[in-house]
């Protein structure tokens, strides 16, 4: 019989989404987790998960109602996501919550590691603790799609970014304006760099557009970790003043030469790198799409032509070797003068 839930529910959960949502692409390999406390008919604790190693959200909630002067004895718990019944890095939140006497927990998504799912729930019910789960869990799957889907294959989530024209190119030629796209667009573009542990390119890319690949949005980019960047090259050397080898986060870029796309993101996975944004350009996508690692797409449409013919496809079909992608799940979002469409890849 499927669980019902109230409008405080609702509400509740709503903002332990929202408090998860503000930690994306910060929690990396953890999945990002929001956690609220409500009793007496109020919120009187709040929580989310900063980054790997620190306290859990359901941690953070009990010592911020702590904080404020109240018990969680007796309150029900809305978290994100399943509570971990296992000792890692962190104790098990399981046991936290027997431990303060919570009476109910409300649960959106199960732990998608096939190792924990539904031990967290069984626990707890154990223990005499009420448990409801599935409030809003498809939002809370979609906030944690590369961890979902990094925990079952160990392959991060792919998100193709690409900003181009009506008429289908991505490159400026010399002395044109370099940004197809608006400020709004870019800043936007920027917020995907948020949400990624690694960001790759191609090797044409890095020599003709010099870019940096940080995030760039001021304080609300705070205490992101610059994601890795990776140029995935055929052959040949990169001068030592570009900006991804000698600015201040020139650590953080690798070189990668030959090989596919899977096999690079194969061991970027194995290093806890759960999202990945490819920027490009034309021939690292067509391969992308090709080998099929693509999980969603960011396209960035700008009202303008170019009117370059082939010169500069925005995916290069490398070969002749023609390609059909579906999409679902698509979203259009005006940024500006231009259009932003989000949709992830449909795998049969």
């Amino acid at each position: 019989m499927a669980a019902t839930f109230s409008e405080s529910d609702r509400r509740c959960m709503a903002r332990a989404l929202e408090l998860a949502r503000s930690r994306i692409g910060r929690t990396s390999p953890n999945p990002a987790v929001g956690a609220v406390l409500w009793k007496g008919g109020r919120i009187i604790g709040e929580g989310r998960h900063i980054r790997a190693g620190k306290p859990h959200a359901e941690v953070e909630a009990v010592r911020d109602a702590r904080r404020r002067g109240r018990s969680p004895a007796g309150a029900t718990l809305y978290v994100t996501l399943e509570p971990c019944s296992t000792c890692g890095r962190t104790p098990a939140c399981t046991d936290l919550i027997v431990r303060e006497k919570i009476a109910r927990v409300v649960v959106a998504a199960t732990d998608p590691n096939p190792r924990h799912a539904g031990a967290g729930f069984r626990l707890l019910r154990k223990a005499g603790i009420e448990v409801s789960h599935g409030l809003l869990a498809k939002e809370s799957a979609a906030l944690n799609r590369g961890f979902n889907q990094w925990i079952v294959t160990g392959r991060p989530w792919v998100t193709a970014k690409i900003a181009l024209s009506l008429d289908g190119s991505i490159a400026p030629q010399p002395g044109d304006d370099p940004w197809l796209t608006s400020a709004a667009a870019r800043r936007r573009a920027h917020e995907l760099r948020l949400e990624a542990d690694a960001i790759v390119i191609g090797g044409e890319t890095a020599r003709r557009d010099d870019p940096r690949l940080t995030v760039r949005l001021g304080r609300a980019g705070a205490g992101k970790v610059q994601p890795l960047r990776i140029v995935w090259s055929r052959s040949g050397d990169f001068a030592s003043s570009l900006n991804l080898f000698s600015d201040e986060y020139k650590e953080r870029t690798r070189v990668v030469r030959g090989g596919t796309l899977k096999g690079l993101l194969a061991g970027l996975g194995a290093e806890g790198v759960t999202r990945v944004l490819i920027e490009g350009g034309g021939r690292v996508l067509g391969a992308a799409f090709r080998e099929g690692v693509v999980d969603a797409v960011a396209f960035f449409l700008a009202p303008v032509m170019l009117g370059r013919g082939t010169e500069a496809p925005a995916v290069f079909a490398e070969g002749g070797k023609a390609f059909e992608i579906d999409l679902t799940e698509a979203i259009f979002e005006k940024l500006g003068p231009d259009i932003l469409c989000q949709a992830v890849t449909y795998k049969k």
